[in-house]
């Protein structure tokens, strides 16, 4: 076997993307393979994706992160899920919770038990029985105790986690240099390519050092300074199902307590986002360019805060998509130098997160096999486009007649994917999960049916049980998981408790 394992890595790039991509190869390389990360002060990083998912809670296991002392470090609050407000009709409000939806019953997942029910006027909102959607609007939480009952909605509690990104990626940093990484403060003013292949050969630096390596991995934000303007791997543009193209972000003071769950409010060319922290709140406003302007989306981000703004508001613009390609030759894209999806359902760091766990499976040696290359590719793009798909269903999904915007989304074509799953939906309530996309049955439900696409029917097995039993399930869950709720302790109590960062 003549293979040559991997010697040398250089992350270009820092940021969230950048430290998670250090922090994962310390841990699994270093210090056989040499890692170093370059990275300039002055150009700073993005820095709005603060909300997350449930699957964040894997790579910090991974890394060996102590949940409270994580949480401390970068002034974190939990998070159980998402409130979306004005999505549906103005005045409408929904809960994409992370939990489960009551218990399956047999072969019959819950939701269909609920929707048997809510047909025949028998039941109550759907977030009635999800713990996740009644304990956070009251502003609970707690992690599962270990001597929960196996059937208790608390013995399996999903959560995710708020935080401010600056300080993850410098608690990340101490994690990888102390295991070996090599930071180096600089700017790269230019790529060097091999003649025999095109790969990257080297990258320089603005004051005159060349940097080798193996391998390179591109951080470098939406400029993706190396897999695009080097590689020139070209880019897949989804405006046309996606069309927001701009976001103005900016800090404000805390006000009250900090609740469990991120706000997402529509408004009439996009929508704004709320993620309380321990020590202020991150908001933001996405939005489309061509149905408003960038003062008018300012005036409406502003308007619309709960506390003193803290920073001037700062413009970025983006375009939803992906590069055609995530590794080219000897290069892989993480982050936004991969591509964007906005942060409506807080994937953006899973996506970095997920990038760099499939590339340390798929690991390459020198030889930088074609077929471990398109294998990432390949499962890059489909999480991508399932993704996109659950990002799009919000937006076409609406009822709303007050705004050009929202009328245009509700009547644009959507990819046949979609449609698909739409179409089976509103026949009897049904979803199946294509492999291993990210969002699973409980997620499309709570969306289809927040956004208003209710079914016609329920699954027919549901016809053979006895209405008493059916209502008798129902009923129980949702007493079952009020009283679990009305046992947690407040948010902000057990962050207290647990894991307050000293002010």
């Amino acid at each position: 076997m003549n293979a040559q394992p991997l010697k040398s890595i250089v992350i270009v790039g820092g940021g969230t993307a950048g430290w998670m991509s250090a922090a994962a190869l310390a841990k699994a390389l270093c210090p056989s393979v040499q890692v170093r990360l370059i990275e300039s002060d002055e150009i700073g990083t993005v820095g709005v994706g603060e909300a997350t998912i449930p699957a964040m809670r894997i790579f910090n296991d991974t890394l060996g992160l102590p949940e409270a002392e994580f949480v401390r470090e970068v002034k974190g609050t939990f998070k159980l899920g998402i409130q979306f407000r004005n999505w549906g009709k103005l005045g409408d409000a929904y809960f994409h919770g992370f939990g489960h939806l009551g218990h399956d019953y047999g072969p019959n997942p819950f939701h269909q038990l609920w929707l048997h029910q809510m047909l025949a006027g028998k039941a109550g909102d759907l977030a009635d029985y999800s713990l996740h959607s009644v304990a956070a609007p009251q502003g609970r939480f707690m992690t599962s105790p270990s001597d929960a009952p196996l059937n208790s909605p608390l013995r399996d509690f999903p959560h995710a986690y708020h935080f401010d990104a600056g300080l993850y990626a410098r608690y990340l940093r101490r994690y990888a240099e102390k295991r070996g990484v090599r930071r180096t403060e600089g700017r790269v003013v230019d790529v060097q390519l091999r003649a025999t292949d095109g790969a990257i050969d080297a990258v320089m630096l603005e004051d005159g050092e060349r940097v080798s390596a193996d391998f390179f991995i591109d951080c470098s934000g939406f400029q993706g300074l190396l897999i695009e303007k080097a590689l020139q791997t070209g880019y897949v543009d989804w405006t046309h199902w996606l069309p927001c193209d701009r976001a103005v972000a900016v800090p404000c003071a805390k006000s009250g307590p900090a609740l469990p769950y991120t706000v997402s409010t529509a408004h009439k060319a996009g929508w704004q986002w709320r993620i309380p922290l321990q020590h202020r709140t991150g908001n933001g406003h996405v939005f489309c360019s061509r149905y408003t302007s960038e003062d008018e989306a300012t005036a409406t981000l502003l308007s619309n805060l709960d506390g003193k703004p803290l920073a001037d508001p700062r413009i970025l613009k983006f375009t939803t998509g992906h590069r055609r390609q995530f590794w080219n030759r000897n290069c892989l894209a993480i982050g936004l130098a991969s591509g964007f999806m906005e942060p409506l359902e807080s994937t953006s760091i899973y996506l970095i997160q997920s990038g760099i766990g499939r590339f340390l499976n798929l690991l390459p040696d020198q030889r930088f096999s074609q077929t471990l290359i398109d294998r990432y590719n390949s499962q890059a793009i489909f999480e991508f486009e399932r993704i996109r798909d659950f990002l799009i269903l919000h937006y076409y999904a609406n009822q709303r007649v007050d705004a050009p915007f929202w009328q245009d989304c509700a009547h644009m074509a959507i990819p046949d994917s979609l449609v698909e799953n739409i179409e089976l939906f509103k026949d009897s309530g049904r979803f199946f999960r294509n492999a291993e996309e990210m969002f699973a049955v409980t997620s499309w439900v709570q969306v289809m049916i927040g956004q208003g696409v209710i079914p016609t029917g329920c699954h027919p097995a549901l016809y053979t049980l006895p209405d008493s039993e059916i209502e008798k399930v129902v009923g129980m869950t949702r007493q079952v998981i009020a009283n679990c709720s009305a046992a947690m302790p407040m948010h902000e109590q057990f962050i207290d408790r647990y894991c307050r960062a000293p002010v």
